[in-house]
């Protein structure tokens, strides 16, 4: 394993503060840091923990967190039985299609609001039409932004 230079790890930091912006937890961040750069690619929770600094029960809570979003991924090798993480190679566009999955469910729920609140004031409702608007318009134009993605890591995979 190699060992993180100071400048790698203000990396894994700096991605950490970043993902906790939106509410990850620091030592996930960190994970996701470390994995975006780490040599070899599959790293163990012991190897995580110790660049990290921290403790595995962390690294576990982490990859627990991690795991679901697609983002990053458990493997094991043949005849072993430690599993070892990495980012999944398509994970950042299975983070965001789980994400952006959601669109219609959300914009189902402002509907109901908007009728749950359709004689009410309008100063009451400006927030939920406002939500209701954008997820309206996500749902219609995300279809077509992950074609455009596909056919873009189609020529870049060609090229």
């Amino acid at each position: 394993m190699i060992i993180p230079t100071d400048a790698e790890l203000e990396f894994v930091d700096d991605v950490a503060v970043f993902f906790a912006r939106d509410g990850m937890p620091l030592i996930a961040g960190r994970v996701v840091g470390w994995l975006l750069i780490s040599d070899p690619p599959e790293q163990s929770a012991a190897e995580l923990a110790d660049v990290l600094r921290v403790s595995r029960s962390s690294i576990s809570s982490a990859t627990r967190l991690l795991a679901p979003s697609g983002l990053i991924e458990g493997v094991r090798r043949r005849g072993e039985r430690q599993e070892l993480f990495r980012m999944a190679p398509d994970g950042w566009s299975r983070m965001l299609a789980a994400r952006y999955a959601k669109t219609s469910a959300f914009r189902e729920f402002t509907e109901a609001g908007l009728r749950v609140l359709a004689d009410g004031p309008a100063e009451r409702r400006e927030r939920l039409e406002n939500a209701h608007e954008l997820y309206r318009f996500l749902e219609k134009e995300l279809p077509a932004l992950w074609l455009r993605w596909s056919a873009h890591r189609a020529v870049a995979d060609d090229g």
